[in-house]
């Protein structure tokens, strides 16, 4: 038996089958299955312009991210130079300080330097028992910055002593020499406490 191409509402099952009121063929639609190509042209202009916003919004970052750099920069070098400034006010001070305890001591040094004269004195004409304390003392005294100045033979130097007996030079052309210490002379901290008196030659 053969098959009918006929459907149950008799028409018929062939694709091919014509309009049964024109007797024309449907259309062919040639798109069905196939898949539309891609518009290049819109999506590149699409990616162009995500690109484009992209660099604008890492530009911008990038600017802030500048401004900040540079506002930080800025707060680092204030800091900076408050340090150093707050450094040399403390170096300032503490030098200031140790200079107004050094001519405080050096002033109390220089109440002592009767009793060390009158010891000394007293040695050079053979008192006894005067060694011992003018050694104390002395030994007090050094530790905290006194120095008695040797400048016996030596060249006269106006700023440790002052010349209060001139003698003629042995030899023309000799250079000023003491020949006598008359009073000793004392340094404190290295500066000169009382110059000593003396007696020079030249």
């Amino acid at each position: 038996m053969s098959a009918d191409p006929t459907d149950a509402s008799g028409r018929s099952r062939d694709d091919g089958a014509t309009d049964p009121l024109t007797g024309a063929s449907p259309p062919v639609d040639d798109t069905i299955g196939e898949t539309s190509p891609a518009d290049p042209d819109g999506a590149e202009a699409m990616m162009s312009a995500d690109v484009e916003d992209s660099l604008a919004e890492f530009e911008a970052e990038l600017s802030e991210l500048d401004a900040i750099s540079a506002e930080r920069d800025q707060f680092k070098d204030i800091a900076l130079r408050l340090q150093a400034d707050f450094d040399n006010y403390r170096k300032r001070v503490a030098v200031q300080q140790q200079s107004e305890i050094d001519r405080a001591t050096g002033k109390i040094a220089e109440t002592l330097l009767p009793v060390l004269d009158a010891c000394e004195a007293a040695f050079a004409h053979g008192a006894d028992g005067v060694e011992p304390i003018w050694s104390a003392l002395m030994g007090v005294l050094q530790k905290q910055g006194l120095e008695a100045l040797d400048l016996q033979g030596k060249p006269f130097d106006p700023a440790l002593a002052d010349a209060v007996v001139h003698e003629p030079a042995d030899d023309a052309g000799n250079e000023t020499t003491v020949s006598e210490v008359l009073r000793t002379g004392y340094l404190w901290k290295g500066k000169t406490l009382r110059p000593a008196m003396v007696k020079v030659r030249g």
